[in-house]
């Protein structure tokens, strides 16, 4: 017997085939059992009519445990009311393995008691489908970038240096050098990268030792980085606002089942077409003053402000030009305003917050020196990275995206735990 996965069952209408998965749900109707199996491909119904198999078989449709492993031969046929348009007349039930007492039940559970088990909850429905969303997101990036002629570049993830700021590093000993740090980003490699290569991106997994216990942050997530040499800001700004219409359109296109099961409304999604508004942080300070918040100059903006000020528009914004103080020393002064950095934020719309960070960078070696100075950084560690503006500097510019706060968006999903498949958190490192 053929054995198939239940996404090509269109194939084989009319056909007798074998699907192996699990148990999902059952119930029984009289001389009917019916019996719902995935196999991470999807789900179908498997119908047991009590005249079509022997009285063990039929008996055991009905007695095996949820998430039982389950191999189910039947005749395919279409079937529009049920789930995926098809449904399995099935002839024979082999059981792999009866799990009994599953945990997750279909009654609600709390998030801790879900997390403890999410090696089982990534079992649900909903958390297939935001997986699977997932992965449609990273090869969507990747299609996007190979696309237009970037070259990947894997930085390291064990650096010797800061990126972000020394208050948020993960710290371990390396052998007899002293100290190594998980890293923070790849960006200062993908730069070096872009001296080689013109146009690069890297995507890798992240850290930050920030004790924050936001729906926005986790400790561990990952991050694209595209660097572009010879790129100003607005350079950087064209390239962020295309890389994520078309990573959200993508998603709208291909993955509108997934969409539908997470139940989101797309409206928001849909609108997210270039071109974005962009503002400068003056502006965006007006907005937070025009709705009553008492905002102060010179700060960076909150969680709370960010949602507001992406209120008022209709798609992701972009804020550009902070002032200098509150941004990392590699981004590049204003040339019209010295007190402010060539930085920009792109802000998702529905209160998602930031999910790009990016900046053109210092490509001049006095300056470099004087930001690392007065950031109160040392100097040797960062001698590589000087090196890129002692031989062939150019203006470059590049960009940060979260995987997981994108995920979020597109999923509709309240905290950023679920996007990701094992959540590392300030209070959590299992399973």
């Amino acid at each position: 017997m053929q054995k198939i996965h239940i996404s090509s069952l269109k194939n084989y209408v009319g056909q007798e085939v074998t699907l192996q998965g699990w148990l999902f749900n059952k119930r029984s109707s009289g001389k009917v059992r019916f019996v719902i199996l995935r196999d991470g491909t999807g789900y179908v119904q498997c119908v047991f009519f009590k005249g079509n198999l022997d009285e063990e078989t039929f008996d055991l449709a009905d007695k095996i445990g949820q998430e039982s492993s389950i191999e189910i031969t039947g005749k395919v046929k279409e079937e529009p009311r049920a789930v995926g348009g098809f449904e399995l007349d099935g002839t024979g039930l082999q059981v792999i393995q009866d799990a009994k007492d599953y945990p997750i039940t279909p009654k609600d559970h709390g998030i801790e008691f879900l997390l403890d088990n999410r090696h089982l909850w990534l079992r649900s429905k909903k958390q297939v489908a935001i997986m699977k969303i997932r992965h449609r997101v990273v090869k969507a990036v990747r299609d996007f970038f190979d696309e237009r002629g970037f070259t990947l570049m894997d930085p390291p993830i064990l650096t010797p240096n800061s990126v972000e700021g020394t208050s948020t590093l993960f710290e371990t000993p390396y052998f007899d050098l002293g100290s190594a740090f998980l890293t923070q980003s790849g960006q200062l490699y993908a730069e070096a990268g872009a001296m080689a290569l013109g146009k690069v991106y890297t995507f890798g997994p992240t850290f930050r030792a920030e004790k924050s216990k936001t729906r926005r942050h986790l400790t561990e997530f990952w991050m694209i980085e595209p660097e572009v040499a010879f790129a100003d800001l607005n350079d950087d700004m064209d390239l962020a606002e295309e890389f994520l219409e078309y990573v959200v359109q993508t998603i709208l296109k291909e993955k509108e089942e997934e969409l539908k099961v997470l139940e989101r409304d797309t409206t928001s999604l849909q609108k997210v077409m270039k071109p974005f508004p962009r503002i400068s942080y003056d502006e965006a300070v007006e907005i937070l003053k025009k709705n009553d918040v008492n905002f102060e100059w010179g700060n960076d903006f909150g969680g709370g402000d960010e949602t507001i000020i992406s209120n008022q528009f209709d798609r992701p914004v972009m804020v550009h030009r902070y002032p200098a103080e509150v941004k990392a020393f590699y981004m590049k002064r204003d040339p019209e305003n010295p007190k402010l950095a060539l930085a920009v934020d792109v802000l998702a719309p529905e209160g998602y917050g930031e999910i790009i960070g990016g900046s053109q960078r210092e490509d001049d070696l006095d300056q470099l020196l004087s930001r690392i100075k007065e950031h109160n950084l040392p100097q040797e560690p960062f001698e590589w990275y000087l090196d890129l503006r002692r031989y062939g500097s150019v203006p470059h510019s590049g960009f940060g995206l979260g995987l997981e706060r994108t995920v979020s968006w597109i999923c509709g999903l309240d905290h950023l735990r679920e996007s990701i498949p094992f959540p590392r958190m300030i209070y959590r490192n299992t399973p």
